[in-house]
């Protein structure tokens, strides 16, 4: 009775596997989100220069490493292994830090140096992961692969603060750092369990490390991609950089008021990744682009507008998180579809990881515009031209070859799976 509710993907064994270690994953990184400030704060009694240093050196890899990393990663004939011995490595670099505090040896000189290595792995994994996924996935299912690997990030989201909160509040942050340790070996195992037939390595060739970034420019579905990911990561980071100081001290919510919203809000990016495949086959491709990026944007202008009592306040900022989290899911999978279909199997590593380099380096940009603008011309106004900015984004999809886009062009890949990707609709899921 209820196997014909399960999507069709999960009862294939390889991507099950697949998706069920990135799910893990994915809540266990959550963990560390709150877990590794915490160790800092409350065990080492880091202070804000220093909770800057540590959130610098969690990003840092991501600027600075994505384009070699991608070079590297387009060259190698097993990229499985690479992530299955990032993950390896990612446990043991957290498991060290418990280690180090059961013998009175924790210091913020090791939390930075993991947060940093943690990073870097992190940019190899994903670049490796592009490669594995289309490995494991027909064409006709790139959306509904994509789909099912953002409603994983967006039940992370909801699920992974509050375990999060509630392990480091029984066991203490350093042994709550134990629980996303054993979700990296969770997905190691599930990435041991699976032999995709994977594309071929890229020969080495002059311009390899620019390869990305040219190709990125020259195709021009890719290059609005690029620009509408770039405008909204800009603008994006100059709202969020400012928007809870706008929530709390011009509008007047406190600071449990305002976590409550935004994880309320949470649930209509679950709501996105669920209906994503049906927007996509309704509409088509490229009209789903466009039209995620409008629904994004456009509910946050709502956010320079609040005002009135608290209740009519909090209600107008859940709406504008709720439909622009819808929004955010639309857009993640069906561009994320896309370029997995545009992006040739010699190229994607090194094309994802010049999109990540260039679009990370945004986000420094708008956050640095945010406090110069904030502290001259005010919170509000600051925030009208966040949201307005980042609606310019839609522009870059209805005007190029993107929103003419019915259906996903036909990709080069090798293909699915060696193990059956054929299996019967009956299979047991589990």
């Amino acid at each position: 009775m209820t196997a014909p509710r399960v999507p069709e993907l999960l009862r294939r064994r390889p991507f099950r596997r697949y998706w069920t270690g990135q799910t893990v994953s994915l809540i266990g990184d959550q963990i560390s989100l709150i877990a590794i400030p915490l160790a800092a704060v409350l065990i080492l009694g880091a202070d804000a220069a220093e909770m800057g240093f540590l959130k610098t050196a969690e990003l840092l890899p991501a600027l600075l490493l994505n384009l070699p990393a991608g070079a590297w990663a387009d060259r190698r004939p097993r990229r499985r292994y690479v992530m299955i011995a990032t993950d390896l490595a990612r446990a043991a670099l957290l498991i060290s830090l418990p280690v180090a505090y059961a013998f009175d040896s924790l210091t913020l000189v090791q939390l930075y140096a993991v947060a940093f290595s943690i990073g870097a792995l992190t940019v190899l994994f994903d670049v490796c992961n592009v490669t594995l996924l289309v490995s494991l996935l027909p064409v006709d299912r790139y959306v509904q692969g994509n789909a099912l690997v953002n409603g994983s990030r967006s039940m992370s989201g909801l699920a992974g603060p509050g375990a999060g909160g509630l392990l480091v509040q029984l066991l203490g942050a350093p042994l709550a750092l134990l629980a996303d340790a054993f979700t990296y070996l969770i997905s190691a195992d599930r990435l041991r369990r699976i032999d995709p037939v994977e594309p071929p390595p890229a020969p080495r060739a002059k311009g390899d490390f620019t390869a990305g970034i040219t190709w990125v420019v020259r195709d021009p579905s890719m290059r609005a991609l690029f620009g509408a990911s770039a405008t909204v990561q800009y603008f994006n980071f100059i709202f969020h950089t400012l928007f809870l100081l706008y929530a709390t001290q011009e509008l007047g919510l406190s600071a449990g008021l305002f976590g409550a919203l935004l994880s309320a809000a949470a649930v209509g990016g679950l709501i996105g990744a669920l209906c994503s495949g049906t927007v996509v086959r309704r509409i088509g491709i490229g009209p789903s682009i466009a039209l995620g990026f409008a629904v994004f944007t456009l509910p946050l202008l709502l956010v320079p507008l609040a005002s009135g009592p608290l209740p009519v306040v909090v209600g107008v900022l859940f709406v504008a998180e709720f439909v622009s989290n819808f929004g955010v899911m639309v857009v993640d999978v069906s561009a994320g579809s896309l370029q997995l279909a545009l992006v040739p199997d010699r190229l994607r590593s090194r094309v994802l990881g010049a999109l990540r380099t260039l679009t990370h380096g945004f986000r420094p940009l708008g956050a640095i515009t945010a406090g110069y603008l904030g502290s001259t011309i005010g919170l509000r106004p600051t925030l009208w031209i966040g949201t307005a900015g980042a609606v310019l984004s839609v522009l870059w999809i209805v005007l190029s070859p993107v929103s003419r886009m019915r259906e996903l062009p036909a990709a080069q890949h090798v293909g699915l799976s060696r193990e059956a990707t054929d299996e019967t609709a009956d299979e047991a899921v589990g």
